[in-house]
């Protein structure tokens, strides 16, 4: 027979977690680096760019600063890292802080939209005013940014519905009682 538990609290704590998601890196997609003398340069991450890089303990951030609250961490799986066909996907669990709280109202009113990322380059090459980053050596951050240099970077506030739960569940138990009735006929 089908058991059910629930804790309502648990399901309102659950609601109140501020989720986030996005890429912080999209391969492939060119970003003007600067202007000099009436030529534009550009960067380009590559698909194998993160081949062996150590993202082991990478941070996130807001604007790659310091001097503010570390939001979430790979080493305690806060922030998770995925390299997909599109590029550096993640996702994160923002630490129950004023100043986490601040940039999650900012990401879900679309105020902050954009990512960034801090890294050292093991191996890249140039064509004409372009520079191809074909290999990255340790992921230092990723950061939810005002500016970003990528502007093909996204971050989104994540929603988990659990509204429904409480009558999915008894939809579940009726359905199994239901089972119960006819088979003990």
């Amino acid at each position: 027979m089908l058991e059910v538990r629930s804790n309502q609290d648990s399901i309102i704590e659950s609601k109140e977690n501020m989720l986030i998601a996005g890429y912080a890196v999209v391969f492939d997609s060119p970003t003007k680096l600067y202007s000099a003398n009436n030529v534009d340069y550009f960067e380009v991450v590559t698909k194998e760019a993160f081949a062996n890089c150590d993202m082991s303990d990478v941070v996130l951030r807001y604007n790659h600063k310091d001097n503010t609250t570390l939001l979430a961490r790979t080493s305690n799986n806060t922030l998770c890292l995925t390299v997909d066909e599109i590029g550096l996907y993640f996702e994160a669990e923002l630490a129950n802080t004023t100043a986490a709280k601040d940039i999650y109202e900012l990401i879900k009113r679309g105020d902050l939209n954009k990512m960034s990322f801090a890294f050292t380059v093991d191996k890249d090459f140039y064509v004409d005013n372009t520079r191809y980053i074909n290999a990255i050596k340790t992921l230092k951050d990723v950061s939810v940014v005002d500016f970003p240099a990528y502007s093909a970077t996204v971050v989104e506030a994540v929603y988990r519905n659990f509204d429904n739960m409480e009558a999915e569940a008894k939809e579940t138990i009726a359905k199994e009682k239901l089972k119960t009735v006819l088979l003990t006929y």
